[in-house]
């Protein structure tokens, strides 16, 4: 007997058999074998094998798929222009990237498929996107801070935050390397408000105490509330004659960290890893043509952060024996926490929608991906030359 006249039996009988009660099976079983010269055990996966690609068998058990695959795939359109960041912080923003698409024609899916998108609880966003963000972690880079014989001349502030006004922010400095801090590169300035958590970035070519000066008004001068308070860590580029008296000849209170305790600024140094080692990696930028453009690239992506892309705030930690339990607060975009402040002027929150309702956060990231692109090439132009 040909193979093709066996998978023939069984074709013929695998309706008989997926309805066939248990003795129904076993007759039918005794049957095919009997024919066929199969054992049991092969006829029975034989079954089951046929079972699986024929459309005869019956529906799967249990609550049938809501999230189909063009739904997943319509969350990772809004997560990878939300700058790919978790599920608890892309959830609570999904509503504003759907309409800032749909308002200027960039939305491609179905009425479906986005009202289950609007629909998606956070849990199920969450199980989506730990897939989409699967992959390596980046490295580490080196520290650039080293404590100043002046620092003695700017008092120590720990806290509490929660009683500051938004315009009081927190900054540190990152030093675009690579892997060692011999010779000149580029330095980020990165500045934090503390309680809106709205950020300003200025990158400069070392870190001089002018040039940290000049970083610190440009990001003053983009902010969209008054400077009121700077709190570095004790880095040499910070306390400075220079930046303390343009501080008290601009009102702007002038605090700094304890030596060695990152927590002490921690709003800023969470800023470090998530969006400056983010976006421009741990690359060595030495060449000094690039300051302009990652300066450029700045002015796009304070934008898009402090728009589009939300984040969390620390609102208790509590010990319970040899671990810490925190709880933080809805996942906000720092437009949306400077709206939601009291401290703020009307017209400063009006200025501010009227700017948000021309923004879309898809244009946004593809300028800063472009401007990415521009940056890493440039340096490598740099690096032919030299």
């Amino acid at each position: 007997m040909t193979m093709k006249s066996i998978n023939e039996i069984f074709k013929d009988n695998l309706t008989k058999y997926l309805k066939a009660n248990k003795p129904g099976k076993s007759k039918l079983l005794e049957h095919v074998c009997f024919i066929t010269k199969l054992h049991r055990k092969a006829a029975i996966r034989k079954f089951r094998r046929l079972q699986m690609k024929s459309s005869l068998a019956p529906e799967r058990r249990g609550r049938p798929c809501y999230y189909t695959p063009d739904v997943t795939l319509a969350l990772k359109d809004i997560w990878q222009a939300g700058s790919e960041v978790c599920g608890e912080l892309i959830h609570p923003i999904i509503h504003e990237y759907v309409a800032a698409l749909q308002r200027d024609g960039m939305w491609k899916h179905g009425r479906e498929t986005t009202a289950k998108l609007l629909k998606m609880s956070e849990g199920s966003v969450k199980l989506r996107v730990s897939k989409f963000m699967a992959g390596s972690q980046p490295s580490k880079g080196l520290s650039g801070t080293k404590p100043s014989k002046l620092k003695g001349l700017i008092p120590i502030f720990i806290g509490p935050w929660k009683d500051k006004p938004p315009g009081y922010g927190q900054t540190d400095t990152v030093a675009h390397c690579g892997n060692t801090l011999v010779g000149s590169f580029v330095w980020t300035v990165n500045w934090t408000d503390v309680a809106t958590l709205w950020g300003g970035r200025r990158a400069q070519w070392n870190k001089g105490q002018r040039g940290t000066k000049a970083s610190l008004i440009a990001i003053r001068d983009r902010l969209p509330f008054k400077l009121l308070g700077i709190h570095p860590d004790t880095g040499s580029e910070f306390i400075t004659w220079l930046l303390q008296g343009w501080c008290e000849d601009e009102g702007i209170e002038f605090t700094r960290s304890r030596p060695y305790h990152k927590d002490d600024n921690a709003y800023v140094e969470q800023k470090n890893g998530h969006v400056v080692r983010r976006f421009l990696k741990y690359v060595r930028f030495d060449n000094k043509d690039v300051v302009d453009l990652i300066n450029e690239l700045y002015d796009v992506l304070d934008v898009y952060l402090n728009h589009f892309v939300a984040s969390r705030k620390l609102l208790e930690k509590v010990r319970d024996g040899a671990k810490y339990k925190k709880k933080y607060d809805k996942g906000q975009t720092p437009y949306q926490r400077v709206l939601a402040h009291p401290a703020i002027a009307d017209d400063i929150k009006a200025a501010l929608r009227a700017e948000h309702e021309g923004l879309n956060p898809l244009l946004l990231k593809r300028e800063v991906d472009t401007l990415i692109t521009k940056i890493f090439k440039k340096q490598k132009e740099g690096e032919r030359l030299g």
